[in-house]
């Protein structure tokens, strides 16, 4: 089975040129399912190679893995798992590697409503505030790393808040994707999919400052825009960490991520009128569905108001 695991990641990345988020997504959940399967066939004695076979693989065998997640497991985590299982026993009969799908005939399970957690104006201000205060502050103790790290964390909260783009994303832009002349940045989104995003001029003085002290790095256009203490590419974890550390320090009562700010950005624009169309193209949703989420995130927070507001709304 970890060989057509592999064999699996490969067809992603060549074939279907999937995401590198989707890819690990993929793998670890496969991963997963092989290593219950291997622990359930350890307890009968039915495992004679150290690996399972992918044509020994059933409906049962499914069945009882999506049981064993539920209780511990949200829904749509359920869901998602469920969907990796089917994808590569898809892959197989393309293959001919198997002739049936085992997951095809369970049901996905109903993950109900899902409304983003979003920011308001203001909780939006106050988040980046923090970085802005910490490089003032270490421009004037002349703290030169410190104030590199804010002004690359408070460019990276602007850039987030003001174009919309993933985390995946921004990670993955080069010095060559961004033309702060024209105010824009390049990125390629899920499926290598290419679109252009639009930066505030919050967000361009915010990067004019932060290249002023990094430059375009060693390897030109080609090196990664944002870098850690080392030089590196920065990864989503890192941006992860600096979000909970600048909520911390902010006093927000909320606990956003990274992609909180994305919801933000759309759900703001959704206020300010703009139509769900292009909030969709701007977000790089392949479907309208997607993006139709925040118009209920609109619609509770109009409710909530009415609530506070209105003298009849509630009974005494």
């Amino acid at each position: 089975m970890q060989a057509r695991i592999d064999d699996f990641m490969q067809y992603l990345e060549v074939e279907r040129n999937v995401s590198t988020h989707t890819r690990a997504a993929y793998r670890r959940d496969l991963a997963q399912f092989r290593l219950f399967l291997l622990n359930k066939s350890e307890k009968d004695g039915s495992v004679s190679k150290g690996d399972i076979s992918v044509d020994s693989i059933g409906l049962d065998a499914v069945r009882s893995y999506l049981y064993a997640l539920y209780g511990k497991n949200k829904k749509v985590t359920v869901a998602r798992k469920l969907s990796a299982i089917r994808s590569f026993f898809r892959f197989l009969i393309k293959r001919g590697v198997v002739r049936a799908n085992p997951a095809e005939l369970m049901p996905t399970p109903k993950a109900g409503s899902y409304l983003p957690t979003v920011l308001s104006v203001e909780e939006v201000g106050e988040l980046l505030d923090v970085p802005k205060a910490l490089a003032e502050k270490s421009k004037r103790g002349k703290g030169g790393a410190e104030r590199v790290t804010a002004l690359r964390d408070l460019a990276i909260l602007e850039l987030l808040y003001s174009s919309g783009i993933r985390v995946s994303e921004l990670t993955g832009l080069d010095h060559k994707n961004l033309d702060i002349t024209e105010g824009t940045v390049r990125v390629f989104g899920k499926g290598g999919k290419e679109r252009v995003a639009f930066l505030g001029e919050l967000a361009i003085e915010s990067l004019r400052h932060y290249l002023s002290k990094v430059g375009t790095g060693s390897a030109g256009p080609n090196s990664p825009l944002f870098v850690n203490s080392k030089g590196a590419r920065l990864n989503e974890r890192s941006v992860q960490r600096a979000v909970k550390k600048y909520t911390v320090q902010s006093g927000i009562a909320k606990a956003p991520t990274p992609h909180t700010l994305r919801h933000s950005f759309a759900t703001h624009l959704l206020d300010a009128g703009v139509d769900l169309r292009t909030i969709q193209e701007m977000l790089g949703h392949a479907k309208l569905s997607t993006t139709q989420r925040y118009a209920r995130v609109g619609i509770d927070t109009l409710m909530e108001a009415y609530d506070k507001a209105h003298p009849k709304a509630r009974l005494k």
